[in-house]
């Protein structure tokens, strides 16, 4: 678990990476989330957190998770949603069966991964 002061900390860093990664200004990625640019700049400034509407609107404008803006995701990638055929039984599974259904994915995500040149 993220000790609370450092997980504050990461939010602005968090925020700015994933504007950067979309290649945004942060009056483009204002207007996306509908906020104001002063708002999304005293975010990224660490002068202000967002609220929990607000942090959802940039997390949908930047298309990652908002457990990756906060710091509790490594990866901005977001999921596929719980109507997806691959997730949709999933909370079904017993203990056993879920790790089994891990390590399958993870298998099938290394072997799609491209060969070291």
């Amino acid at each position: 678990m993220q000790e609370p002061t450092k997980s504050l900390g990461i939010f602005p860093r968090r925020l700015r990476a994933a504007r950067e990664m979309r290649e945004l200004s942060q009056l483009e990625l204002a207007e996306r989330a509908r906020l104001q640019q002063a708002a999304v700049s005293h975010y990224e400034g660490g002068a202000r957190r967002p609220s929990l509407r607000n942090l959802r609107r940039l997390s949908e404008a930047l298309e990652v998770t908002t457990d990756y803006l906060v710091g509790r995701s490594e990866s901005p990638e977001a999921l596929p949603s719980s109507d997806e055929p691959l997730f949709r039984d999933f909370e079904r599974l017993t203990t056993a069966d879920r790790e089994l259904a891990r390590h399958l994915v993870a298998q099938l995500a290394r072997r799609s991964d491209p060969e070291p040149a």
